[in-house]
């Protein structure tokens, strides 16, 4: 659990909710379930007309990325290719065939079986390294199904408010009921706001910052195997993967 994601969504919306009492308001003034269904349901309609399928199937599910950040031992990675490293030189590239089958990452099979296949450093770099670019930018583009979010929710809910504010005209005739309809009418504008700057782009940012956590993990990994591809020292392989470890 990614407890500074909780925090800081906790954080955000209990500021603007205790604004609003100290400002001497209602908190029920700011729970407009018409408002909510405008922002929302227009900011998801728009988000599903730009986006490719799969990368807003792929979005959404990488959102408990947030709160439940996905699997990433970088150490563990090292301690691995030191071992097969170590392995390969004692006995040679063909005893790790036996690893393969063991391996639940497809990106690592794959690259595994590559040098156990005897195939020249250089190309096995450029190879593995065509398939991160790929995976790397399929992963930018889900993730950013939470970026445009982040930037239509905010003019949808402009529209809201407009939507209220016509509503409010039209009852010009009855006065008492003009400062309700109008503070009522606002509120879509802050839903929009608010799920922008304290949902959308936060959770965008996050997803990003994963993906550049996750894809430097498999540089490293690319860099783990080229050593061993090239003979090099089962120390100086760790050293040089521990290098991308923050």
């Amino acid at each position: 659990m990614d407890k500074i994601s909780l925090v800081g969504l906790t954080l955000g919306i209990a500021a603007i909710v205790i604004g609003q009492v100290l400002e001497g308001g209602h908190i029920s003034s700011l729970v407009q379930p018409t408002a909510f269904l405008i922002v929302i349901g227009g900011t998801l309609g728009a988000v599903m007309l730009q986006s490719p399928l799969r990368s807003f199937v792929e979005g959404m599910r990488m959102a408990r990325w947030v709160f439940v950040p996905p699997a990433m031992s970088a150490q563990a990675v090292i301690e691995q290719v030191e071992n097969w490293s170590h392995v390969a030189r004692k006995e040679g590239l063909l005893t790790l065939e036996n690893q393969i089958e063991r391996l639940s990452d497809p990106f690592m099979r794959k690259g595994l079986q590559l040098l156990v296949d005897g195939v020249e450093p250089n190309r096995l770099r450029e190879i593995l390294e065509v398939e991160v670019g790929v995976w790397e930018g399929q992963l930018r583009q889900s993730a950013r199904v939470w970026e445009a979010a982040g930037g239509y929710a905010p003019t949808i809910g402009i529209l809201g408010a407009v939507m209220g504010l016509i509503h409010v005209m039209e009852n010009l005739s009855d006065p008492s009921r003009l400062g309700a309809g109008i503070a009522v009418a606002f509120v879509a504008t802050i839903y929009g706001v608010g799920f922008a700057n304290l949902v959308f782009l936060p959770i965008a940012k996050k997803l990003v910052a994963h993906i550049i956590t996750l894809t430097t993990q498999r540089e490293m990994f690319i860099d783990g195997l080229v050593g061993i591809a090239n003979g090099d020292n089962p120390r100086i392989i760790a050293s040089r993967m521990q290098g991308y470890v923050v």
